[in-house]
């Protein structure tokens, strides 16, 4: 019998594969067996993928053409919506990248067949979003525009982070979109980390201060996640061994917020 933790056989495709978690999760995929590895980035990864698409994420047509070129290959059997750029980038670019292209990729790649039954879509989410609650209806509300514009125009509108806010979003959409991946016989899920040992971290101990991130690191486990830590993660909600897990978003913390929600946390670090 097949490990249901296997790749074997499989297609996926990987968003933002040149570095940080996204590198780690190439060789991790590609160590359990995956077939054929497509990544789609900015820049050309030197790892374990077959096939590169230069894509730009914030740019509509470009992530067109990366449609156009994944379904030219076929079936696919998980999507890694794993691309994501820290709040140190114009607010629209955080959107742009964090949710929209996420969204239009998904959606066009399901709409058209391309992500076949039985297939995966995992989101890499942030512990950033977990303030989704009080916003529920208004991230309702914009996830109702489909149109890319109108919707950049609204987050315009909005007084809100941007960083936190597309990973709230990305937090709400995973979990909308669940009903409709269910009934194609798919299934959405994210992982949710704290702050991440990778190339990104130094922008992220820009726009959130070292005070925070080094807070939220001792309220953990301790120490900073590592590429491979959520690469590990997101494996496991794309392999079979996660079948009947459907639009839940897994917080990968060291459980911080564990102690977030029953009053564990030592807030003096913040002081």
């Amino acid at each position: 019998m097949t490990s249901p933790f296997s790749y074997e056989g499989k297609r996926v495709v990987v968003t933002g594969g040149f570095s940080g978690v996204g590198a780690a999760l190439v060789e991790l995929l590609a160590d359990l067996g995956a077939a054929h590895i497509t990544v789609l980035d900015v820049k050309e990864p030197t790892g374990s993928a077959q096939k590169f698409i230069q894509t730009d994420l914030n740019d509509p047509a470009s992530v067109d053409a990366a449609i156009a070129a994944i379904t030219e290959d076929g079936p696919l059997d998980v999507l890694f919506n794993n691309a994501g750029v820290a709040g140190t980038l114009p607010a629209p670019v955080v959107f742009g990248v964090n949710y929209l292209g996420l969204r239009r990729l998904t959606e066009a790649l399901v709409d058209n067949g391309t992500l076949q039954a039985g297939g995966a879509i995992v989101n890499t989410a942030s512990i950033a979003g977990f303030g989704w609650g009080p916003h529920l209806e208004d991230i309702k509300a914009l996830i109702a525009i489909e149109d890319w514009d109108a919707a950049q125009a609204e987050l315009a509108s909005r007084e809100v982070e941007a960083y936190s806010y597309s990973k709230e979003i990305v937090q709400v959409y995973t979990m909308h979109y669940a009903r409709t991946a269910a009934a194609k016989n798919l299934r959405v899920n994210s992982i949710c980390p704290s702050p991440i040992d990778t190339p990104l971290l130094p922008d992220f101990r820009k726009t959130m201060s070292d005070k925070v991130i080094d807070w939220n690191v001792s309220q953990g486990n301790g120490r900073l996640a590592t590429g491979l830590d959520v690469a590990l993660g997101l494996a496991f909600l794309g392999a079979d061994a996660s079948a009947f897990i459907n639009g839940v978003n897994i917080n990968l913390d060291g459980g911080f917020n564990a102690g977030l929600t029953v009053g564990n946390i030592d807030f003096s670090g913040l002081a």
